[in-house]
């Protein structure tokens, strides 16, 4: 507003007759009748609308929202309120024109009654009150100027009194901090009336001289269960549809390296690593993954421990092998290569015993007992040795091929000269799921005679096939000789080390290999299928078809006992069910407990239901 200081005291002025809007007249006494006592006893407004002045034609103001506050302000102190009412525009100027009402201007048009007996009557509060203030905009120099070019203060209403006027909807305001007290107990099963009587014992008020009504806190609290079950409802589809998206690009992702987000930290501490896992678990709903797979450090070691102390813990042997050189080349010097030879002789243990005393001798003879970085991998052995791991599953993602698709992939992403903005671009673009989803893998063709490929060919992806496919075509090269308490050994037949025990027992069709391959990446090795051979299977036992590398799910059949098909949307709803139960329960442990016997409950009572058509064929 233009409102011009002089002396501690504000002066107001109005426009000129001359009728130029930039010309002004003061209303106060003159500037030389001013007395010094009276500029000492006048007060010196401590805001911009602590004094309010009656609105006059002519009156500057900078925004017309500042015009609004300053009419809200006067009318609150007049006695009643305003409202915004008609707005005007063109191309050039935008709007240039705003009216502010009385809360009492016009009249209310008649509504069409609804087909009821009794239609409920509502009074008006309007009565055609000629309370207002126009806005004009006007643009002198590029600069834009609201002033008022209509201005009246006549009511035929009676203008309220103070501890009234603040019971008008425009002054009923909750506070942020009421907002989150009201929540708070509304949450905790206060009814509305209780909570108004809580606040006013908590701010020490009469009752009912809270800035607001009960009828504002019912509504502000219906608002917000509203808003909260149609986001839970958008966060429910959401999760569903990011879901089915998740599972067709994982719909055998080929064997390769996704992702689904990352996190920057300030440093490689046990500290940043502990907050990024727990970050981590509230984003999966509280769920730890079965395996995790990092680079070796001790600080990530110890928070993965204790923020994830049922999680399989596995460091890559390619980083740790890619680290061998720059950690003992210089300290060993000629003797490195004959150290590396050694250290490899030493992931080849067959069990920890026989590691521990190879470290040892190793260790010793390299004189590498003190050294920061042997030490190191001695504290990690338990998540990187192989015979340590071997019963950790991990799918496919320890071969070379997978480790070679990670770092290709990190390198199109972000180099040293990439910059932080760049670096968030990037990471956008590569998580999207869309992008991620890598042309059909097609089926190789059958490489043996088996009748294992071809049962095999039908039933995994192909993906998982070519690398059964390739288990199968190197199981020939390896010799069998069943033992006479049962179990067969199985060795190359060139090469002496490295034979595997295989329990093999026909009544249940169970194998077991002393290598772990298949509780390791869940693909049968080729130590247990020379054995299958051997004992004239022509089919794998079918729990040894993972579902993860599987066509599709075998639990529901395509067709009923009738032919008609059962329909996969009502399979992928299921799903979908059951999936949000998951993920909902898992929220809480009080949520988790109720699922649980709600489910046994609903189990007995599926169980006890006869079946009119069965849904898959035995």
């Amino acid at each position: 507003m233009a409102l011009k200081p002089l002396n501690n005291i504000w002066i107001r002025r109005q426009q000129c007759p001359c009728g130029d809007w930039k010309c002004y007249i003061r209303l106060e006494e003159d500037e030389s009748t001013i007395t010094k006592s009276e500029i000492e006893s006048t007060p010196t407004p401590t805001s911009q609308y602590d004094t309010v002045f009656t609105p006059y034609v002519g009156q500057i103001f900078t925004t017309d929202d500042e015009a609004f506050e300053y009419y809200s302000t006067f009318a609150r102190k007049s006695g009643f309120s305003i409202r915004k009412a008609r707005s005007t525009e063109s191309q050039n100027l935008g709007v240039y024109r705003r009216d502010f009402v009385c809360y009492r201007s016009g009249f209310n048009q008649p509504r069409k009654k609804a087909n009821v007996e009794h239609p409920r009557e509502r009074k008006s509060v309007r009565c055609g009150c000629d309370g207002k203030l126009y806005l004009t905009k006007e643009v002198v120099d590029g600069v834009s100027h609201w002033y008022v070019s209509q201005f009246s203060n006549v009511h035929n209403h009676e203008l309220l009194e103070d501890d009234q006027v603040r019971l008008l909807p425009a002054y009923r305001k909750i506070q942020q901090s009421d907002q989150e007290r009201i929540l708070l107990l509304s949450k905790a099963g206060f009814p509305v009336n209780r909570i108004v009587k809580l606040l006013e014992l908590e701010k020490g008020v009469v009752s009912g001289q809270l800035p607001f009504i009960e009828k504002d806190v019912r509504n502000f609290v219906r608002a917000c269960k509203k808003s909260v079950q149609e986001n839970d409802a958008f966060m429910t589809e959401k999760r569903e549809s990011d879901t089915l998206e998740l599972l067709e690009c994982c719909k055998d992702n080929n064997g390769k390296a996704m992702l689904l987000g990352c996190v920057l930290l300030q440093d490689e501490s046990c500290r940043s690593f502990t907050w990024a896992l727990q970050t981590f678990v509230r984003f999966m709903r509280g769920r730890h993954p079965q395996t995790i797979l990092t680079d070796i450090d001790t600080g990530l070691k110890d928070a993965i421990g204790r923020e994830m102390p049922n999680t399989n813990h596995v460091v890559f042997m390619s980083h740790i092998v890619s680290k061998l050189a720059s950690w003992f080349s210089q300290t060993l010097g000629s003797h490195y290569e004959e150290f590396r030879a050694g250290f490899d002789m030493l992931c080849r243990a067959g069990n920890v015993d026989e590691f521990e005393q190879q470290w040892d001798l190793l260790v010793t003879r390299f004189g590498l007992v003190p050294d920061r970085h042997a030490a190191l991998l001695y504290s990690c052995r338990a998540s990187w040795l192989p015979c340590c791991i071997r019963e950790h599953f991990v799918a496919q993602t320890m071969t070379s091929e997978f480790n070679l698709s990670i770092d290709s992939f990190l390198k199109r992403v972000v180099d040293g000269a990439t910059c932080m903005q760049l670096l968030l671009e990037e990471v956008s673009a590569a998580a999207s799921l869309a992008k991620q989803i890598l042309p059909r893998f097609t089926y190789p063709s059958l490489k043996t005679c088996m009748p294992m490929e071809d049962h095999a060919r039908g039933i995994l992806t192909p993906y998982a096939f070519s690398v059964l496919q390739n288990e199968m075509v190197l199981s020939v090269q390896y010799a069998v000789a069943e033992m006479a308490n049962g179990p067969f050994i199985v060795h190359h037949y060139k090469k002496m080390e490295g034979e595997c025990c295989v329990i093999w027992n026909p009544e249940n069709e169970e194998i077991q290999c002393s290598c772990k391959e298949f509780e390791h990446s869940g693909i049968l090795c080729r130590h247990t299928l020379r054995v299958l051979t051997v004992k004239n299977c022509f089919h794998i036992p079918e729990q040894y078809f993972l579902l993860r590398w599987r066509q599709e799910s075998p639990h529901v059949a395509t067709e009923n006992q009738n032919g008609q098909g059962i329909g996969d949307d009502s399979a992928q709803t299921f799903h979908s069910l059951t999936e949000t139960l998951l993920t909902e329960s898992m929220i809480s442990k009080d949520r988790l407990d109720y699922a649980n016997q709600e489910l046994s409950l609903l189990i007995d009572r599926v169980r006890n239901t006869a079946p009119a058509n069965c849904l898959y064929q035995p």
